[in-house]
C-alpha cells in the first residue's frame, strides 16, 4: 500500500505511475512479470484506472510489453540491449567528464570527492543499494557538472535505463572491488583539469562495464 500523505502533492495516477516503474526499475517486478491490473490495484489501496494509465506509460517507454489477448508483462532486457545503452554512455559521459574537468568549481570539486570517498566505503560495507545509489549520484553529479544541457537530458534517459541493469546483474559485488579505484582516477582527473585524461578514463570505466555485462551473460547461459 502506497503511503499517500508523503506524496499528497501529486495527481493520484503520477503516484502509482512512479512507484510501478520504481518496483520494475529495481526488480522488485522482475522481467517477464504479468502486470495484473486488478492485483496491482490492491496492492496498492487505488482503483484500477491509474494502474492501467501506468501501465500504458510504461508501454511507451519500454519497460511493460502489451500483448493481444495475453496482457501486460514487465519487458525482459536483453544483453544486446545493456551492450547498446553502455556503449552509447561510454562516449557521452566520456565527453561529461572532459567538460567537467574544464568547468568544475571548487564547491564541485569538494562534492566530486566525497561521492567517491562514500562509494568506496559502501562498496566495503557490501551494501548493495548503497553501493548502486551512490554510482548512479556519481555518474550523475560528473554531468551535471559539465553544464551541457543537451548532454545531461540525454544521459538521463541512458543512466536510467542502465538502472535496472545495475539491480539485475550486480548483486554480487565482489567482481566490482575496482570500481571505487577507477571513480577515484576519473575524479581525480577531473578535479586537476586534465579534460584528456577525464574523457579516456571516464570511457575505459564504461568499457569495463560493458566488458562485465557481456561475461557475466556468457557465464549465465552455461548454467
Amino acid at each position: 500500500m502506497i503511503n499517500f500523505n508523503l506524496q499528497n502533492h501529486k495527481p493520484l495516477r503520477e503516484i502509482v505511475y512512479e512507484e510501478l516503474k520504481r518496483q520494475i526499475m529495481v526488480g522488485e517486478i522482475l522481467p517477464g512479470t504479468r502486470m495484473m491490473e486488478v492485483e496491482l490495484a490492491d496492492e496498492m489501496g487505488v482503483s484500477r484506472t491509474p494502474v492501467r494509465e501506468a501501465i500504458r506509460k510504461m508501454e511507451k517507454e519500454g519497460l511493460v510489453t502489451i500483448e493481444p489477448r495475453r496482457g501486460a508483462y514487465a519487458s525482459d532486457i536483453s544483453v544486446q540491449e545493456m551492450v547498446d545503452v553502455l556503449e552509447v554512455r561510454q562516449d557521452l559521459e566520456g565527453m561529461a567528464a572532459a567538460l567537467a574537468a574544464k568547468k568544475i568549481s571548487d564547491g564541485q570539486k569538494s562534492e566530486l570527492r566525497e561521492l567517491s570517498d562514500r562509494y568506496g566505503k559502501a562498496v566495503e560495507s557490501g551494501d548493495i543499494k548503497e553501493i548502486i545509489d551512490l554510482d548512479e549520484e556519481f555518474h550523475k553529479n560528473i554531468v551535471g557538472i559539465s553544464e551541457n544541457k543537451t548532454l545531461i537530458q540525454m544521459v538521463s534517459k541512458l543512466q536510467e535505463l542502465a538502472l535496472r541493469f545495475r539491480y539485475m546483474y550486480y548483486e554480487d559485488f565482489s567482481r566490482f572491488q575496482n570500481q571505487p579505484a577507477e571513480h577515484h582516477l576519473i575524479t581525480e582527473a577531473i578535479i586537476s583539469g586534465d579534460a584528456d585524461a577525464a574523457r579516456r578514463l571516464a570511457e575505459e570505466h564504461l568499457s569495463h562495464l560493458k566488458e562485465f555485462v557481456e561475461t557475466e551473460a556468457e557465464n549465465l547461459t552455461k548454467h
